[in-house]
């Protein structure tokens, strides 16, 4: 029965050989090798078989098969019969054979199988080879390849073939022409060659002594002839190396005469492959073999290769060794090994090459040279003896070489030589002094580094370069003086050179060239040298400007600019000097310049030059001007000072100049002759004009014309004498500062008219206008004399008749007036506007004629409107036209001018100021020419405004003229007021608004922005600027206060008002302190106004004063003192406007609105803390007078201020909100949501902390009148709460008796709603899930915050077991809920935002809630312990929500004892819930109570017993799971009381385990872990009886799919183990056998508790099986936290038990086979090891009881094993395999 046993294990075996996996391939090979230890030849023939029958078998899985067979063989080979030989060898010969091409791992181990074979049969094995070596065809390529292996493997076997085998194989290395099959003839000729030099070599052993070497000589002589003329020359680098390996063993068996021949080719063809091969060990190798056979049959050809094989191998030995590989040392030792066999043979050629060699400077050349000879020394010492003289005198120069690498050779020849007896002879005490040298130098390190550099790696220099930093800090050029031998003569003064000793022109190359010292240091002499001018100042650059080309300046000696591309010196080089040049001037040598490189001279006159505008040089100026020269028009500031070094004319002209004043006095404008009396009259009256010049003119020129009265007309004396009188009166009355000159021409001007009509003659009057326009040019230069003089000429011409000389007069001073000056058109067009008065027709006639003249159109060509504004002087004549138009409109009849003013003024006005050109619109851009249009505007609506049928003119043109207005005040920059534009165009805005039609709404809204924009954001200027700009600014502000009031007149009206304000608005709460300056000016104007003109008519609400107080009132905390007085000024208008309007008289004062100017005088200069105090007092007196209805407007507006940028402000809004909030909440019931919602987002808009505490003391205000209202408001706000919400909760918590109220309507909200809804997973699944409600979900989170503030302590203690158990309940009812669909993708929203608000999670919010409130009621020991432990996080999850809660059970048991009573009733309570998770968790609470000693003091125990076992049926396994828990933790908390209730407990647990309403098993598993806890307590004969029912209970359990289960059950085995000791083993023992085979196979378990508690269950089996032995093992091996080698323990308890229970062995194989099909992949591999080292460790009578069909058989059912050699796992296959090995026992 063997034999077909081991066939089929064999079969087994085979089958499972095509696994993948490498490791069960090893184990499969592995196991049939064991099989072949017993049976050889039936694992031989089953292999040889299985081969046979699976012909399409993959190669891979063969070769494993012939491996196997490989090792059989080798290890049995004198067990095999030739039978077995012959089948074996024809496999393998047939599996090497099989296919053509190669597969190497295959063939090979076919080939491998037939060479073992072989080394017993080689007759049978040649015989099948041979048979596959057929002369005329190529064999196989393995078939040569086994017949080499052969001859090496057996070499007197295989040598007597040899001689049929050359004669077979020569034809056929003329056929391969492949190189594969080369190489395998070229490995097969070397094996031949060595094996026959060594059957040779031993002819005393050998089977045929009569073998010779010239046997093989012809053959292989034939053989050589191929393989050196022919394949040596090939490509393939493979193939060379074949061939030259061959050669070497091939050339001993070569007859001596065709050696000799061969030898010059030979040994040249070999050494060229040196150059041909990186790796040359193989060509070492073969010329020492070539070399040794010439040396034997004394080659004379040898010599002369002598040369060339020397240079050959002296190079091979200077290569450097920088490779790992073995080859390369390997390739060293042949080299010298061919060294020693020349040596031998020719000393004195091989010494005579070497020693010169010595001498050599390269260091390879010379440490290689001394290798050689030391190897020499050491390998030829005969043949060396009489050289020694000569080896020693040629060392003299390596003994002087410094190099390291050539010492370390050195010495090692010196070693050599003094172990051959060297030392001895002359010349060998220099080599002991030389060792002892060595010995005594100094470290490396200690060497100079620059000694060391010159022969250093870069990188190695660079080392040693951070080693000695003082050193290497030098440069070389430092060290050696050379460098500078040439530059010493740079510096030495030699005649062509500058002072500096530098070259003219060359120097900075020559030394850049030869110097070594960087460019800085070559140029440093010339820095004394001139420079390049400075840059120009602008006035310079301006007068460059000025003397262009055109100027006839010389473009030649232009600057020359670089240009792109060109070379550009840099800093350190050196400049070439430009050669001297002469000085026009002192100056240029004190500027230390010089002149060729200044800027360009303008040529004087000689030079053909133009005058001297173009040389605003002083000197220049000098030489260039005329004899009386002209005033620049520009003064140059370079007049400004002239040197002092200057000539006095020049520092004079210069100051003239600058002065712009002549330097001759000009000749008189008419010529000399007496005056005429309208000559004398015009001057005076000029002249007094301008009363006080001239030391008081004005008075002098005025009795003069009275003395000349008769002079000047007969009819003037008497008026005169009573009007002159009056005018000097006037005089004497003032002075220079307080005489208004507007006044006083007037009175001139009246005098003027008064003598007109005194005289009452056209004809005098004419000559007077003649003789005024004639002396008009003589006043040019002095503009306000002139601009009189203008007015008395349009006076004069109003007193003419004669229209034809009005209109003649007004002509020529349109044309001759010189209309670029601003004073001149402003005297013209007064003169027209005082004409007007009385020729208002002519006027305008004479006007538009000018318009159409041929002078006004030549000015206005299409091609000058484009030229420059300096040129074209065409604006300047439309300012003239235009102002002349207003002028009209001013001064003419009110009756007249409303007919004209629309049809001819303003329609030429604006004529002139919009020029067409093309049909194209061209807006001017000269300043002056909008003055005058802005001025004439503002003239005709004034005139219109005066008109008395005013009221009645509908203005047409009215809103253009506004928007026009408008276009110039927005042009005006807004941040600075350089020009009256912008307050002459508000004037004139201010008189248009007051007219019909009136504006509409928009219009009138972009005006006041529009106006408020461009005055209020300009910017104050610095103090000390002029008075002018102050004056323009202050009128352009009462300009634009006067435009607003105008405004408002129209609209008299709370709403009007209030428009008026909001335009305000803005520039009260800006940032900067001057708008808010200027806009609460206005405001307190605006109001002033309207309560000045306040008319109530009927008792009807200021409907708007809380938004308007509001607005106002935090201003009276500004940074700036103005604004605080200005704010105050507002709030008292505005309370005054609501007594008004609540039927008060004006002129009513009431004593709490005067309180507020009391407290205006202490806003000037006051420190914060009587600043906010004010504010409070205000904010006081506005709560005593704000009607009810206006609280909350007011509030809100103060809400809107707590975000000013002024924080002053932002703070005095707080204290007035909680004021008022204090004062008058309780009023604002209906209001609280309101103002609520508005704190809330007020606060989202600022992080001001103030503004923080504010907001929480208007809340506890508001909640401390108004609680409930408050937290439903607070609650309705979104969720989740963001920062600024949660702040206003804590602000709940600062006063215990709202806190406790606060809290109460909490816990009610989260209480009154269900905490989740029911929903269905939308398209995720078909099980529902489950949704938070909204207001248990805000009333947890406020909860939370209102617990999170340090002041809720006492109300949490006064609601401490309430809280407590709410929020450990809604914890529970809140596991795994979702966020309303509503709220979850704001939380997705949340998270992926970089800054998150707190977490929305339904449980985490509870979870911090109850976190808070027990920190509150002083348990942070509690919070802590728990946190600790990791119980927070687990209160979370739904998986350790248990565990959590158990954790926070036991810190409340240690830390919070006393607090426990009155929790433990709160939760007793929720028992009943219809929440089962708030069963599980109040049971769990109470169930971990029982695990403390606290139960115990506080007497709690039996209630909690008894209240537990109350639910011991309840529906929820996990409430009876938690019950059981609870009653085992009686014996943690109370052992002793355990007895006392023993059966109860025990009862309770049994019935734990016989739970059939448990699906999980979870209720068993909790009664088997705490029978494991009670076990030991009990008394033993409450627990005999149940004993075996737990036991048989809890072993299905062994093999649970759950670990728990299976770690529980075990470990209570152990325990029941345990307590049967000492009385209960009989009958327990069965027990223990049934669980043995499940104990120990699930010590593999992959989870660790459960090989753990398969330890501790053994430990305890050990002393019930009854055998110390066996316990001993047990306690040996599986000992806590010591590792376990499984094989071996198993083997060591395996033998044990066959050894003493024996019979047992069936039953537990057949236990065994059962874990064949664990699920667990270790403990099926376990089970087929125990079975194996059962049947390993059995003896084989008691082989019957184990069914080897079952585990082998292969029909009719499949065997076990052969199902785990199929098993997906690996190991589990590999372990089925080594048992399958195993099984041969029973063989």
């Amino acid at each position: 029965m063997a034999e077909p046993y081991v066939k089929k294990l064999s079969t087994v075996l085979l089958e499972a050989i095509t696994d993948k996996d490498p490791l069960v391939q090893e184990q499969v090979c592995g196991a049939l090798c064991a099989l072949g230890e017993a049976q050889p030849a039936e694992v031989l023939r089953a292999c040889e078989e299985y081969l046979w029958q699976h012909e399409k078998l993959a190669h891979p899985y063969r070769t494993m098969i012939l491996r196997a067979m490989e090792t059989v063989v080798s290890s049995h080979i004198s067990d095999l019969d030739k039978d077995m030989a012959r089948a074996v060898i024809f496999l393998a010969s047939s599996e090497m054979t099989r296919v053509k091409d190669l597969v190497c791992d295959w063939q090979q181990a076919a080939s491998n199988v037939l060479v073992a074979v072989g080394k017993q049969f080689i007759g049978l094995v040649m015989e099948e080879v041979l048979s596959k070596f057929q002369p005329g065809a190529l064999p196989h390529y393995f078939v040569v390849q086994t017949l080499a292996n052969l001859a090496a493997s057996n070499v007197f076997g295989m040598v007597p073939f040899l001689t049929s085998i050359l004669s077979t194989m020569l034809p056929m290395l003329g056929m391969a022409k492949h190189d594969t099959m080369r190489v395998a003839f070229c490995c097969a000729l070397q094996h031949f060659s060595e094996s026959t030099l060594e059957y040779l070599a031993n002819l005393d052993q050998a089977p045929d002594p009569t073998v010779r070497k010239d046997t093989f000589a012809t053959d292989i002589f034939s053989a050589y002839d191929i393989l050196f003329n022919h394949w040596l020359q090939s490509r393939e680098a493979k193939l060379r190396l074949a061939v030259v390996e061959a050669l070497g063993p091939m050339s001993h068996l070569l007859p001596s005469e065709k050696l000799e021949e061969q030898l010059p080719k030979l040994l040249p063809g070999v050494l060229a492959l040196y150059r041909k091969h990186a790796e040359t060990f193989h060509v070492s190798k073969s010329l020492g073999q070539i070399l040794e056979a010439a040396v034997s049959v004394g080659s004379r050809t040898l010599e002369a290769q002598l040369d060339a094989l020397l240079a050959a191998l002296h190079a091979q030995i200077c290569v450097p060794v920088e490779s790992s590989s073995p080859l390369v040392a390997s390739n060293r030792k042949e080299v010298l090994r061919c060294f020693t066999v020349l040596a031998c043979c020719s000393p004195d050629r091989l010494l005579a090459f070497l020693l010169p060699k010595l001498d050599a400077n390269n260091e390879r050349t010379r440490v290689g040279t001394l290798q050689v000879v030391r190897h020499v020394i050491n390998s030829a010492a005969s043949q060396m003896e009489v050289k020694k003289p000569f080896i020693l005198s040629s060392m003299r120069l390596p003994l002087l070489d410094t190099n390291s690498k050539v010492k370390r050779a050195v010495v090692q020849v010196i070693s050599a030589m003094a172990h051959h007896g060297y030392l001895e002879q002359p010349g060998g005490e220099a080599m002991v002094a030389y060792i002892v040298q060595q010995c005594a130098l100094p470290p490396e390190a200690e060497a100079l580094p620059f000694l060391r550099m010159s022969v250093l790696p870069k990188s190695v220099a660079g080392r040693e370069r951070a080693r000695f930093p003082l050193f290497w800090g030098r440069e070389l050029s430092q060290v050696s003086p050379r460098p500078w031998a040439v530059s010493a003569q740079c510096v030495l003064p030699v005649p062509g050179r500058c002072r500096t000793g530098l070259p003219c022109s060359h120097t900075g190359r020559v030394l850049t060239a030869q110097s070594p010292q960087p460019r800085r240091a070559v140029v440093a002499p010339c820095a004394r040298l001139p420079l390049p001018p400075p840059p120009p100042t602008p006035a310079s650059e301006a007068g460059s400007r000025q003397r262009g080309p055109r100027h006839g300046q010389c473009a030649g000696r232009q600057h020359q600019h670089p240009v792109p591309g060109q070379h550009h010196r840099g800093q350190d080089e050196p400049r070439p000097l430009a050669a001297p040049a002469r000085v026009s001037h002192p100056r240029a040598i004190h500027r230390g310049a010089d002149p060729a490189l200044q800027e360009p001279r303008a040529p004087g006159p000689e030079e053909g030059g133009g005058g001297g505008r173009c040389l605003p040089h002083p000197v220049r100026q000098q030489r260039c001007a005329p004899a009386l020269p002209v005033p620049p028009l520009m003064p140059d500031p370079t007049l400004a000072a002239a040197p002092k070094s200057a000539p006095p004319q020049v520092r004079s002209g210069a100051g003239a100049l600058w002065a712009g004043g002549p330097l001759s006095v000009s000749p008189p404008c008419f010529p000399v002759t007496l005056p005429s009396p309208y000559a004398i009259t015009t001057r005076l009256l000029t002249v007094s004009s301008n009363p006080y010049l001239g030391d008081g003119r004005g008075a002098a020129s005025l009795r003069l014309l009275s003395v000349l009265h008769r002079n000047i007309h007969p009819l003037l004396g008497q008026r005169w004498a009573t009007t002159v009188p009056l005018l000097l009166e006037h005089l004497d009355e003032h002075t220079e500062e307080t005489l208004s000159q507007k006044e006083w021409e007037e009175r001139l001007l009246a005098f003027l008219r008064d003598t007109l009509a005194v005289v009452s003659d056209n004809t005098w009057i004419c000559q007077l206008s003649l003789e005024m326009c004639r002396q008009l040019p003589c006043y040019n230069g002095t503009p306000q004399e002139k601009n009189f003089l203008y007015k008395c000429i349009g006076t004069t011409l109003g007193a003419a008749s004669s229209k034809e000389v009005v209109r003649k007069h007004l002509q020529e001073l349109l044309e001759t007036a010189r209309h670029q000056e601003e004073a001149e058109r402003e005297g013209l067009a007064c003169c027209f506007g005082i004409c007007a008065t009385s020729h208002l027709d002519d006027v305008l006639a004479q006007l538009e004629d000018f318009m159409r003249s041929d002078v006004f159109r030549r000015s206005t060509g299409i091609f000058n409107i484009f030229k420059d504004r300096s040129e074209n002087e065409v604006e300047k004549v439309k300012s003239t036209l235009i102002l002349c138009y207003g002028h009209v409109a001013a001064r003419a009849p009110r009756e007249l001018v409303l007919a004209k003013v629309e049809s001819d003024i303003l329609r030429n006005i604006f004529q002139y100021f919009s020029t067409k050109v093309l049909g194209i619109k061209v807006e001017t851009k000269d300043p002056a020419l909008k003055l005058c249009l802005i001025q004439s505007v503002c003239m005709a609506s004034q005139a219109i405004c005066s008109s008395a049928q005013a009221g009645s003119f509908h203005f047409s043109r009215k809103a253009e003229l506004v928007a026009q207005m408008m276009e110039f005040i927005k042009a005006e920059p807004p941040d600075s007021l350089r020009t009256p534009i912008r307050k002459k165009a508000m004037l004139a805005c201010t008189y248009l608004v007051s007219l019909e039609p009136a504006l509409e709404e928009r219009v009138q809204a972009d005006l006041i922005r529009g106006c408020l924009h461009s005055v209020m954001a300009v910017l104050p200027e610095p103090e000390g600027e002029e008075e002018r700009q102050e004056s323009l600014y202050l009128d352009t502000m009462h300009a634009l206060e006067d435009l607003l009031t105008s405004l408002l007149r129209r609209n008299m009206t709370p709403q009007g008002l209030q428009i008026m304000v909001e335009h305000l608005s803005p520039w009260i709460r800006s940032p900067r302190g001057h708008e808010r300056v200027r806009a609460l000016g206005l405001s307190a104007c605006l109001l002033q106004h309207f309560l000045e003109h306040l008319h109530v008519s009927a008792l009807v609400p200021f409907h708007n004063l809380g938004l308007l107080i509001g607005l106002f009132s935090p201003r009276c905390a500004d940074l700036w003192p103005a604004t605080r007085q200005e704010a105050v000024s507002c709030v008292h208008a505005l309370l005054y406007l609501q007594l008004g309007y609540e039927g008060f008289s004006r002129d009513y004062r009431d004593d709490v609105a005067e309180q507020l100017l009391a407290l205006k005088e202490g806003l000037v200069h006051p420190d914060p803390a009587v600043l906010f105090h004010t504010c409070h007092s205000i904010a006081q007196i506005i709560a005593k007078r704000l009607p009810p209805e206006q609280l909350i407007s007011l509030l809100l507006t103060l809400f809107e201020s707590l975000g000013d940028p002024d924080k002053n402000c932002s703070r005095a809004a707080t204290i007035m909100v909680n004021c008022l909030l204090r004062e008058r909440g309780s009023m604002l019931q209906e209001k609280v949501p309101e103002i609520v919602s508005v704190l809330r987002s007020k606060l989202q808009e600022t992080r001001e902390e103030h503004v923080l505490q504010a907001a929480q003391h208007s809340v506890y205000l508001l909640a401390s009148q108004h609680c409930a209202a408050v937290v439903s408001s607070l609650l309705g706000g979104p969720l989740p709460f963001d920062s600024h919400t949660c702040t206003l909760w804590r602000a709940l918590a600062l006063e215990p008796s709202l806190t406790t109220q606060v809290l109460g309507l909490l816990l009610e909200k989260m209480s009154r709603d269900v905490p989740f809804k029911e929903t269905r997973a939308f398209l995720l699944s078909s099980s529902p899930g489950r949704e938070a409600t909204l207001l248990p979900l805000a009333a947890t989170c406020a909860l939370h915050e209102v617990l999170s503030a340090l002041e809720s302590g006492p109300a949490v203690l006064e609601l401490y077991p309430q809280l407590f158990a709410a929020l450990l309940l809604r914890v529970s009812c809140t596991l795994g809920v979702l966020l309303p669909r509503s709220l979850q993708a704001k939380e997705r929203r949340s998270v992926g935002s970089a800054v998150a608000p707190r977490s929305l999670e339904p449980c985490s919010c509870a979870v911090d809630a109850l976190q808070a409130m027990l920190l509150r009621g002083g348990n942070e020991d509690v919070v802590r312990r728990v946190e600790l432990e990791g119980g927070w996080q687990l209160l979370r999850t739904s998986a350790g929500h248990e565990e959590g809660v158990t954790r926070l059970a036991s810190a409340m048991a240690k830390c919070a004892g006393p607090r426990l009573p009155l929790v433990m009733k709160a939760l007793v309570c929720t028992q009943s819930s219809v929440y089962e998770i708030q069963r599980v968790t109040s049971t769990a609470f109470l169930a971990e109570l029982l695990n403390s000693n606290v139960v115990n003091d506080l007497m709690l125990l039996e209630s909690l017993l008894d209240n537990l076992a109350a639910r011991q049926k309840d529906t929820s396994a996990s409430v009876r799971r938690l019950v059981l828990r609870g009653l085992a933790n009686i014996a943690s908390s109370s052992p002793e009381k355990v007895q006392a209730h023993g059966p109860q407990l025990l009862t309770a647990m049994i019935g734990g385990l016989d739970d059939r309403d448990d699906p999980h098993s979870l209720v068993a598993l909790e009664a088997m872990v705490g029978l494991a806890r009670l076990l030991e307590l009990v008394k033993r004969q409450d627990l005999r009886s149940v004993l075996l029912h737990v036991a048989i209970r809890i072993r299905p359990f062994f093999d649970s799919e759950k670990t728990e289960l299976r770690s529980a059950s075990i470990r209570l085995f152990g325990h029941l183990n345990q307590v049967c000791h000492g009385g209960c083993e009989d009958v327990f023992l069965e027990q223990v056998v049934a669980g043995l085979v499940p104990l120990l196979l699930h010590l593999q378990d992959p989870q660790a508790p459960v090989t753990n508690a398969c330890r501790f269950a053994l430990r305890l089996c050990g002393p019930n099986l009854q055998h110390e032995e066996l316990a001993a093992v047990f306690q040996k091996h599986l000992q806590e936290g010591r590792g376990l080698h499984f094989g071996e323990f198993l083997n060591a308890t395996c033998k044990l038990l066959m050894y003493h229970f024996p019979e047992l062995l069936g039953r537990l194989a057949a236990t065994s086979l059962f874990y064949f099909k664990s699920s667990w992949e270790d403990v099926r591999a376990a089970a087929p090891m125990l079975m194996g080292f059962l049947v390993l460790h059995a003896e084989p009578e008691h082989q019957p009881q184990v069914d080897l069909e079952q585990i082998t058989a292969v029909a009719p059912r499949p065997p076990a094993l052969q199902l785990l050699l199929k098993d997906p796992a690996p190991l589990v296959r590999a372990k089925a395999a080594e048992t399958l090995g195993r099984l041969v026992k029973f063989a």
